[in-house]
């Protein structure tokens, strides 16, 4: 029986508790804020029917999720560890070197962090800082399964081969990345995509409705299959991603984008906030959430039918 600790139960560590018990772990948290218990509690009832529909593993239960008291007790019995705390370097590198010392030998540590180097965050371990990695997720990570893995300086091979096979426990789809460098992967190119939007609503060109539009309605649904290059392989035809990098490559030299960040103004904030607000429409956020969910369920069982395993094709995008 495996057995999940969780530091830390904001958004990102519910997630993470709620995906294990569907997959039938066991799950011990610690978590020190007032009322975490609690909210962790409603927060699994709120993702179990979306689980459910997904479909449960043998012996899933919210009731196999207990609470420690201190984060030593957490840790004691662990077969994978999931740091979860805010997103300060100070604050995780204390945190990490206390599990580092606390938990069982060899079991992997992993870090949510969505911007931080394994090597920075390894610092302060003495014991095993290899094991150490980051293992960053996607929210909600009860329904989305790429978690990005990244080890750091006193990481080995070892490390990463048996973080992938505890992730793939838990049903994810683990990414090694090749080396480490801040914001990995993901982070990176939504962090791209996020700074020209920005611009394109400070420029007075689109609302955040209508550029979520150009994402909802285009893009994006080709990109929830084949991601971006293969997307624009077969822009080029029969040649492929040869003659679409002769035909249009030459605009990549062309001032269409601005990656560097708007300054964030009061203009700009208030532009945002009230776009989003008009998008929303009154309805809540648990009520959004209620909505993405059950879409991320009908999605998934939808594009599952079209990855490479379905054509025999294992390891491929």
């Amino acid at each position: 029986m495996s057995r999940l600790a969780v530091i830390g139960t904001g958004v990102i560590g519910n997630g993470w508790i709620a995906r294990a018990l569907a997959q039938g772990w066991d799950v011990v948290a610690f978590d020190p804020a007032a009322g975490a218990e609690a909210r962790t509690r409603e927060a699994v009832a709120r993702a179990w029917p979306s689980l459910a529909r997904l479909g449960l593993a043998e012996g899933a239960d919210p009731e196999r999720l207990a609470f420690a008291d201190s984060l030593e007790a957490a840790v004691a019995n662990a077969d994978l560890v999931q740091e979860n705390v805010p997103e300060r370097l100070d604050l995780k590198r204390e945190i990490l070197a206390a599990l580092d010392a606390a938990a069982p030998a060899g079991v992997i540590i992993g870090s949510s962090t969505s911007g931080f180097k394994p090597s920075d965050l390894q610092r302060d371990c003495t014991r095993e800082p290899g094991r150490i990695v980051v293992a960053h997720p996607f929210n909600p990570v009860y329904l989305l399964p790429l978690v990005e893995l990244v080890g750091g300086e006193a990481t080995t091979a070892d490390h990463l081969a048996r973080a992938e096979a505890r992730y793939r426990e838990l049903a994810m789809r683990p990414l090694v990345v090749r080396r480490e460098i801040e914001g990995h992967i993901a982070d990176r190119l939504m962090e791209a995509l996020w700074r020209e939007a920005l611009h394109l609503v400070n420029d007075g060109v689109a609302t955040t409705e209508e550029i979520d539009a150009a994402v909802v309605y285009g893009c994006g649904l080709r990109w929830s299959l084949m991601g971006t290059f293969l997307t624009f392989h077969l822009a080029g035809g029969e040649q492929g991603m040869r003659h679409m990098l002769e035909q249009f490559g030459p605009a990549l030299k062309l001032p269409w984008t601005k990656l560097e960040a708007p300054e964030l103004t009061d203009t700009l904030i208030d532009r945002v906030v009230e776009g989003c607000e008009h998008q929303a429409a009154g309805r809540s956020i648990d009520a959004l959430e209620s909505r993405r969910d059950e879409f991320l369920v009908r999605l998934l069982a939808l594009v599952e039918e079209y990855w490479p395993e379905s054509e025999g094709l294992e390891g491929r995008l």
